[in-house]
């Protein structure tokens, strides 16, 4: 069985970590090389890095600061925020990404999605949903969920894969950081409608919001923030407690 992944997610602004509320309300959370050794000592899977005011402010990632997280761990790491170009992505693998995460400029441009694919494999493009529901329809949002768009979120997914999209990573704007749980219903859309990798990302609270995103959609990973950031749920609990619930995920040397 494949095992579930948990993924701490780092949203970047001004060299620190940040955490807001529906994509508002941003505060201070901490040191982001600090927090990613902190993550990787506590057997997170994965680590995402999102420079969350990268494309706003028209500037790329902060290419020295991706260099010293990768220098400073050894699990896989995906770098979002600003990527418009093949060039920005491979600059960005060789500061040591594993992968990129693309929003704004695959819905700009979806050709984007097939070149950096065709470069670099498509184990090496997540695309990022942020998603809304509004007026009983989920819709895709861009510009760090400033900017709605006409498309359907289950229809994007769809076209993310075909162009050859590696991952999606879904966030529920209505419920990041809410804490009440994970967009059960459009992650399950999503995750149905597509044979690739889904991230759920967006509400999660408590342990049995993992379990519940992981029983009752496809989602291959569940993200989460500020209830990492400031201790709230540590991981080896949690993957302790996922195991107890019969979700196998990887466990801690």
């Amino acid at each position: 069985m494949l095992k579930k992944r948990i993924i701490p997610c780092l949203d970047i602004q001004n060299g620190r970590t940040v955490k807001g509320v529906n994509f508002e309300g941003i505060r201070d959370a901490g040191d982001p090389i600090e927090l990613a050794k902190k993550y990787v000592l506590e057997g997170a899977d994965e680590l995402i890095f999102l420079d969350i005011t990268a494309t706003i402010e028209n500037r790329n990632t902060l290419l020295e600061l991706v260099r010293d997280i990768a220098s400073e761990i050894n699990i896989p790491f995906t770098v979002g925020g600003g990527i418009s170009t093949v060039e920005d992505v491979s600059r960005l693998i060789k500061a040591g990404a594993d992968k990129v995460s693309i929003n704004s400029a695959a819905v700009k441009n979806p050709q984007l999605i097939s070149a950096i694919a065709n470069e670099f494999g498509s184990q090496c493009v997540v695309v990022a949903i942020d998603t809304k529901f509004k007026e009983n329809e989920w819709k895709v949002y861009v510009h760090g969920g400033r900017t709605p768009t006409p498309l359907s979120t289950v229809n994007w997914a769809k076209q993310i894969e075909q162009l050859g999209g590696g991952e999606i990573l879904l966030t529920s704007m209505n419920n990041d950081g809410t804490k009440t749980g994970f967009a059960i219903d459009i992650t399950a859309e999503v995750s149905n409608a597509v044979q690739i990798p889904v991230i759920a990302s967006g509400g999660a609270g408590t342990m049995e919001h993992f379990k519940e995103v992981f029983e009752k959609t496809k989602a291959t990973g569940g993200l989460a923030a500020s209830i990492f950031h400031y201790g709230e749920i540590p991981i080896p609990e949690l993957k302790k407690y996922l195991s107890k619930e019969d979700i196998a995920v990887r466990q801690i040397n």
